[in-house]
C-alpha cells in the first residue's frame, strides 16, 4: 500500500470512529456538504471539517486578523485584545466545551476560526460606519457575518473562494454573540438553498436572528459571548475605563469579578446544563447574570465617551474612502490602489457580478485598522510636497 493510501484509511478509519466516540447530537465530518465536489478532498488524508479549518487559517483573511481592533482602537497598549486574540480565545473555549460535550471538535474549530473575518476596521464602529455607506449606495446594511461568507466564498483566492462546507460557512453566518441567548437548539434542517435564502433574509432584516444548523455552531456562538464578556472589562480596567467594584453585585456572586473566573463559571454552566443534550444551554440563575453582565459592558464600556470621542472622525474617513475608492471605479482609474492592491488578478465573475460601490465595500472590509489609517493619510491628507511653490 503506497504512502496516499495508507493515510487515506487512516482518515476513514477516523470517521468511522466518530461513530462511536462523538454524541449522537454531533455533526459528523462524513457529513459534510459543500458546493461542489472535489476529487482531492474525498482521496486526501484530511478529515472534512480539519481540512476546512486549514483553508481558513491559510486564507489572506485570517492573516489580517492580526491589526483588526476588537473593540478599543487608536489606542497604543500592547496588552489590549485586538481581533486575532479573541478569534483564538473563542476556538479555545469552544474546543474545551466540545471535547466534555463530545462534540466534533474540527467543526468547532473551523467556525470559531473564520467566525469574524468579515469583520470590518475599527470593530463594530467601522461595521456600523461602513452600513452607512452601503445603504446610501443601494447596497443594503453591511453585516460582518454576512461579508465574512463573502470573503470566504467569493473573495479568496481572487475571486475563487475556498468551497467550505455548509456547516461551516452557516456557522460564520449564525455566530450572532452580541445576541444574548440563554439556549440554543439547532435548526439541523438546512440545505445550501436554506443557506442563501437566510442570507437573503438576514440582508432585508439585520434584526433577524439566525440558529446555526449544528450543535457545534450554537457552542461557538456561546463561546464567542464566553470569550469577550469577561476580557473586554479587563481591558477597559487596565484602561481606566472603570474599577472592578463597579461590577454589578449579581454577575459578582454568580460568575466572579475577574475574566478567568468569569468563563470558568460560564463554561462550567454550560456544560453541565447541556451534557447529552440535543441543545445547549446555560442555567436561567447565571443565563440571568450574563444578561446583566452584558447590559453593563454595553453601558459602561461599549458605549462610554471615552471609546467614543474620536469616532465621527473615523465616519468621516470611511466616507472619503469610500467616495475616492467609488470615483476611481468609475472613472476607471487604473493607479488606484483598489485595482493594483485588490482588482488585479481577480477573477473575471466577481468583477463582472459586483457593483463598483459593492467593490468598494469589500475593499474597505478587508482593511486592517493601520492600512486603513494608510490609506486616509495617501487620499485624505494633504501633503504639502506635493503643492508647487
Amino acid at each position: 500500500m503506497n504512502p496516499r493510501e495508507l493515510l487515506r484509511d487512516i482518515k476513514l478509519q477516523q470517521d468511522e470512529s466518530e461513530v462511536e466516540r462523538l454524541s449522537p447530537w454531533a455533526c459528523p465530518s462524513r457529513d459534510a456538504v459543500r458546493r461542489k465536489s472535489e476529487e482531492s478532498v474525498a482521496g486526501g488524508h484530511r478529515q472534512n471539517f480539519s481540512l476546512d479549518a486549514d483553508r481558513i487559517l491559510h486564507s489572506l483573511a485570517y492573516t489580517r486578523y492580526i491589526d483588526k481592533t476588537q473593540v478599543f482602537y487608536l489606542i497604543k497598549n500592547d496588552h489590549i485584545t485586538h481581533r486575532v486574540l479573541h478569534v483564538q480565545l473563542v476556538s479555545k473555549i469552544a474546543r474545551t466545551i466540545g471535547r466534555l460535550l463530545r462534540l466534533n471538535e474540527d467543526l468547532i474549530e473551523a467556525i470559531a476560526l473564520g467566525h469574524d473575518i468579515g469583520h470590518t476596521p475599527f470593530g463594530h464602529d467601522g461595521e456600523f460606519f461602513l452600513s452607512e455607506l452601503t445603504s446610501q449606495h443601494g447596497l443594503g446594511p453591511f453585516l460582518h457575518n454576512i461579508q465574512g461568507v463573502r470573503f470566504l466564498e467569493k473573495i479568496e483566492r481572487k475571486g475563487k473562494g475556498w468551497n467550505l462546507s455548509l456547516q461551516v460557512l452557516d456557522g460564520i453566518l449564525c455566530h450572532d454573540g452580541e445576541v444574548h441567548t440563554q439556549e440554543l437548539t439547532p435548526k439541523n434542517d438546512k440545505s445550501f438553498e436554506v443557506f442563501d435564502s437566510e442570507i437573503r433574509q438576514k440582508e432585508r432584516d439585520p434584526s433577524l436572528e439566525l440558529t446555526p444548523m449544528t450543535v457545534e455552531g450554537c457552542v461557538v456562538r456561546m463561546a464567542d459571548t464566553i470569550s469577550y464578556v469577561g476580557r473586554d472589562i479587563e481591558d477597559a480596567i487596565r484602561l481606566g475605563l472603570i474599577n472592578r467594584r463597579d461590577i454589578p453585585d449579581l454577575c459578582r456572586q454568580v460568575l466572579g469579578d475577574t475574566n478567568g473566573t468569569i468563563v470558568y463559571s460560564l463554561v462550567e454552566d454550560l456544560v453541565s446544563n447541556s451534557l447529552d443534550r440535543p441543545y445547549v444551554s446555560f442555567s436561567p440563575r447565571v443565563g440571568e447574570a450574563l444578561k446583566s453582565l452584558k447590559e453593563f459592558n454595553k453601558e459602561r464600556i461599549y458605549m462610554s465617551d471615552k471609546v467614543k470621542r474620536q469616532t465621527h472622525k473615523i465616519r468621516l474617513m470611511f466616507r472619503l474612502l469610500f467616495d475616492q475608492y467609488l470615483s476611481d471605479m468609475e472613472n476607471q482609474n487604473r493607479k488606484s490602489d483598489i485595482y493594483k492592491e485588490y482588482l488585479d488578478g481577480m477573477s473575471p465573475d466577481y468583477s463582472t457580478n459586483t457593483s463598483p460601490a459593492g467593490i468598494v465595500r469589500d475593499f474597505i472590509a478587508g482593511m486592517t485598522d493601520k492600512y486603513f489609517l494608510d490609506q486616509c493619510h495617501k487620499h485624505i491628507v494633504p501633503d504639502a510636497r506635493s503643492i508647487p511653490l
